[in-house]
């Protein structure tokens, strides 16, 4: 497991970040956003700047943990952390509320906002989950209803 260690203090400022980040996306007011979230860590300075679609900062914080990492391992080391911080995070349902439309990713990017890694995909679980049992006895019903039709 090449995950970094992350202090306390480290992890609860990512996850700070992240619900800054989306604070602005909470649906207040709904307006739907098109957009994905990035997370671009800049190594020297050990801070994580989150920012969307338009390039907006949506929040930045400062990990003190990455500043000591060793750079060719950087992204790698992190990846781990911030999965698992974005996957409690939607288990905690924080993104249920959100009024982005689905399904958005959050992105891992570099100092050149290259995509590194797609980290979670935000998907609508519930359309997927139209029961094969609600599907068989609509077509039941269906097949009545043209049957009486074609008796008339």
């Amino acid at each position: 497991n090449k995950d970094m260690k992350l202090s306390v203090q480290s992890h609860s400022s990512i996850v700070n970040a992240v619900k800054k980040a989306l604070g602005r996306y909470l649906s207040g007011e709904e307006k739907n956003f098109v957009t994905d979230i990035y997370l671009q860590p800049i190594q020297e300075t050990g801070e994580l700047v989150i920012y969307n679609d338009e390039e907006e900062e949506l929040s930045r914080t400062v990990i003190q943990d990455w500043v000591n990492c060793a750079p060719e391992a950087f992204y790698e080391s992190i990846e781990g952390n911030l999965k698992q911080i974005l996957n409690t995070l939607r288990g905690e349902g924080l993104f249920n509320h959100l009024s982005l439309m689905k399904p958005y990713s959050f992105v891992l990017v570099d100092e050149e906002k290259e995509t590194i890694a797609e980290l979670l995909l935000v998907d609508d679980e519930e359309t997927l989950l139209i029961s094969d049992e609600l599907l068989k006895g609509l077509d039941e019903e269906l097949d009545a209803f043209l049957k009486e039709l074609l008796e008339k």
